[in-house]
């Protein structure tokens, strides 16, 4: 008799722990539609024309030197864009001699030239938000003659920017170091169809 209360009482727990564990897992069940149903759907992705103008400008305020760039750029969350244009200068660092005699000649390798990216491009109505990077590097006069190594000038930007489609729009700008004109970046999206 003992045998078979423990039997009944072993029965019973296993009984009411499955349908505990039933009950938990069609909760869950019926949760699971609802937290599908709030997700929003991604964005359709977009594709833009990106027009880079960088502008050197005198001290009058009108452009001397203009120069430009154009990628193509899309909405999609993971997308980036890099534009590299440039030269690599060489700087010399130290000489060996031999009897007054130049033997040999140790460079160092400067970059000089334009670096442009764009990450996280996404439309904000009307309007198309950046995140941009400028890196303007040129070479410069040197104000002492006495030095022969080139004089490096360099402009750096980095920027969320929200920038009007099919309007030119100025996102950097800074005056010059060397004299009284500046330097200003220009984009212009125009959307592709």
């Amino acid at each position: 008799m003992r045998k078979l209360t423990i039997l009944c009482c072993l029965l019973l727990l296993t009984l009411s722990t499955a349908r505990r564990s039933f009950a938990q897992d069609t909760s869950n069940a019926q949760q699971a539609p609802k937290a599908q149903d709030t997700a929003k759907p991604a964005p359709p992705i977009h594709y833009y024309h990106l027009d880079f103008a960088i502008e050197e400008l005198g001290s009058d305020g009108k452009p001397v030197n203009s120069r430009t760039y154009s990628t193509t750029v899309n909405t999609d969350i993971h997308s980036t864009m890099s534009i590299r244009i440039g030269s690599r200068i060489p700087i010399s660092t130290g000489s060996t001699f031999n009897d007054g005699k130049t033997v040999s000649t140790q460079y160092q390798y400067e970059d000089v030239g334009v670096n442009i990216d764009v990450l996280d491009a996404h439309e904000v109505g009307r309007l198309l938000a950046l995140n941009l990077s400028a890196d303007l590097t040129s070479l410069g006069e040197s104000t002492d003659p006495s030095i022969r190594q080139p004089v490096i000038r360099q402009n750096r930007w980095h920027a969320g920017v929200l920038i009007p489609v099919e309007k030119p729009t100025v996102v950097f700008t800074s005056d010059a170091i060397d004299n009284k004109g500046s330097t200003r970046v220009v984009v212009t999206a125009t959307p592709l169809q």
